[in-house]
């Protein structure tokens, strides 16, 4: 980026033209992760997940038996948004919580046989996703790479309390 594109300026300053929705990155990030996310929703409601539980079982069909603390780490969930989707899927049978025989002050989360068992039936989802997507493999990691560091960069400017530098467009 050059000195001309991290030019500084006060939204609404005379002569500058208005902020457009189209131009803020932030609504382009949201809508393209709604978008997603509404992909997932009829492949999902066959098997009984909506997309955040889904999340839940990916960790737990990568891992096994994981802590709620690394859930909330993996899924970078607050404790009070993940606890309701945990609770829901043992109700319905897919996973059990359980505490750690030597602390137990550790909740571990582990897969039931038909939480396992569902995993065979979700092999086609992220295969439709990439279709939906339309993007090349090559594409498809570029964008994914891009898509982590910007939010790493943003954890990492976030938790340093920098200040904001507001970029105008030419």
């Amino acid at each position: 980026m050059s000195d001309d594109d991290t030019r500084t300026s006060t939204p609404g300053s005379p002569g500058e033209a208005p902020l457009l929705l189209e131009d803020h990155f932030c609504f382009t990030l949201y809508a393209a992760s709604r978008a997603v996310t509404s992909a997932y929703r009829p492949l999902l409601d066959e098997l009984g997940l909506t997309y955040p539980q889904y999340l839940v079982m990916v960790v737990l069909w990568q891992h096994g038996t994981v802590s709620v603390k690394d859930l909330v780490a993996a899924l970078q969930l607050d404790y009070g948004t993940l606890t309701p989707l945990i609770k829901r899927l043992e109700t319905n049978g897919l996973l059990k919580r359980q505490r750690r025989a030597d602390d137990e002050r550790v909740v571990e989360v582990a897969l039931t046989a038909q939480g396992t068992a569902l995993s065979r039936h979700i092999r086609a989802v992220p295969l439709a996703i990439g279709d939906a997507m339309g993007l090349t493999a090559a594409e498809f990691a570029t964008a994914q790479d891009l898509l982590r560091r910007l939010t790493a960069n943003v954890l990492h400017h976030h938790t340093t309390d920098a200040q904001p530098t507001v970029v105008s467009r030419s």
